[in-house]
């Protein structure tokens, strides 16, 4: 059985030209081995380059390219992965150089997800994102039929035309599947929105749970619901979203929801391809903000997250952080207090009260409970009350209609001529 688990060296890149959360570091590195691991290699060794900007042809330059050749060779590895995203003239040319299968974080990202996902939803949003990836790659896929001649000129006899007429099929077929794919998700989106209209009329709030890859989300949808969703300590076990009944309190109930997790230089396909789940982030009245805390890369963690919340769409939304694994924590005092912060352990259950308690009083911050005098005439505005308010009663009188109701903020405007006097 160990035969068959690739080995691999994990090679990085940090440059001085490129953005700061781009560059490679020992942490990025370390989570690439992770990264393996969960697609089912391992590492024999790792390789950080430092240059001023990346060599347009092998990414990390030919000196660099001939160290990492030999650790391959040494190691007996059939693989090299990059931290980086590399185009594909430098996959090309790596390859070449390397003498073995390369590939960058981003097609090994895809790898676990198509591995993972289990719905149809799932499988179509991982294809949707690899058919992106490689479409643009397609050219130096079609590259072995100019290689095959020694003097690197015009292509052998018999693989001239063919190949370029192969090569607009494939692009072509492609952009179908691209396209189809894209029409269902879009449907997928319209179920989602008729469902969330369903969830408004009945009046549950939504909750969801984000946070950074392995942060223990599933966990705690286990521990607040019982969900018995299988939660195990690997990167991306979450990839299908799954959402349950929640008591938040006698008589009061939400539904919550876990996502895929986040993940530093997630790739932007994924983002994309993503989007018909990751949008219920906009539309959920609380996010719950899982962090690890015992994580020594914490803090970089929940900045990754906070920017991709941000760049859903959902900064608007109330959040709670909720600093888990707190009984791993080797300095618990380093962990934020006040505000909308609780420290929990999904594990274990501690401190699950004080979040959901944390999560009813985001949910009741502003709600004003009053008695309303409605004239008949007013029936819209009842029929607004169903939708977007709490109604506990209904009573009709002689001088109009009684309503016994809690509204958010954002009615007050108008129902505050309506209000009854005590």
């Amino acid at each position: 059985m160990e035969n068959n688990i690739e080995r691999a060296v994990l090679v990085g890149l940090s440059a001085d030209s490129m953005e700061e959360r781009e560059r490679s570091s020992d942490t990025t590195l370390d989570e690439l081995e992770a990264l393996l691991e969960t697609a089912g290699g391992v590492s024999v060794g790792k390789v950080l380059q430092s240059k001023r900007t990346p060599d347009p042809r092998s990414f990390i330059g030919e000196g660099k390219a001939r160290e990492v050749r030999e650790l391959i060779e040494a190691n007996d590895c059939s693989l090299a992965v990059f931290d980086n995203e590399l185009s594909p003239s430098q996959l090309r040319a790596l390859e070449e150089d390397l003498g073995v299968h390369v590939l960058d974080r981003s097609q090994l990202i895809l790898d676990i997800f198509a591995s993972r996902a289990r719905t149809r939803e799932g499988r179509l949003q991982v294809e949707l994102a690899q058919y992106n990836y490689l479409l643009p790659r397609l050219t130096g896929m079609w590259t072995h039929l100019v290689r095959q001649t020694a003097s690197g000129g015009k292509s052998p006899i018999g693989t001239r035309g063919p190949g370029e007429t192969q090569l607009e099929t494939d692009r072509r077929h492609i952009r179908r599947r691209i396209q189809k794919l894209r029409e269902e998700l879009e449907d997928v989106r319209r179920v989602r929105g008729t469902q969330r209209r369903q969830r408004e009329k009945n009046g549950l709030p939504v909750i969801a749970l984000v946070g950074y890859t392995n942060a223990g989300k599933s966990t705690l949808l286990n521990c607040l619901t019982g969900a018995g969703i299988a939660a195990n300590d690997r990167l991306f076990d979450t990839l299908d979203t799954t959402t349950r009944r929640l008591t938040l309190s006698p008589g009061s109930e939400a539904l919550i929801s876990d996502t895929v997790g986040f993940i530093r230089k997630l790739p932007h396909h994924l983002v994309e391809a993503f989007k018909a789940t990751l949008e219920e982030l906009a539309f959920a009245d609380v996010l719950v903000h899982v962090i690890d805390a015992s994580s020594p890369e914490r803090d970089a963690q929940t900045e990754v997250v906070r920017r991709l919340i941000s760049e859903l769409g959902a900064s608007g939304t109330p959040c709670v952080e909720a600093y888990n694994k707190a009984d791993l924590c080797g300095d618990p005092s380093a962990i934020p207090r006040g505000g909308d912060v609780v420290t929990i352990s999904a594990k274990t259950g501690e401190g699950a009260d004080k979040l959901l308690e944390k999560i009813v009083e985001i949910l009741d911050r502003g709600k004003k409970r009053v008695t309303l005098l409605l004239p008949y005439s007013a029936g819209a505005l009842l029929d607004l009350l169903h939708r977007e308010a709490e109604v506990h009663g209904i009573d009709y009188s002689d001088a109009g209609i009684l309503a016994d109701v809690t509204v958010k903020p954002e009615l007050w405007g108008s129902v505050r001529e309506f209000v009854r006097a005590e």
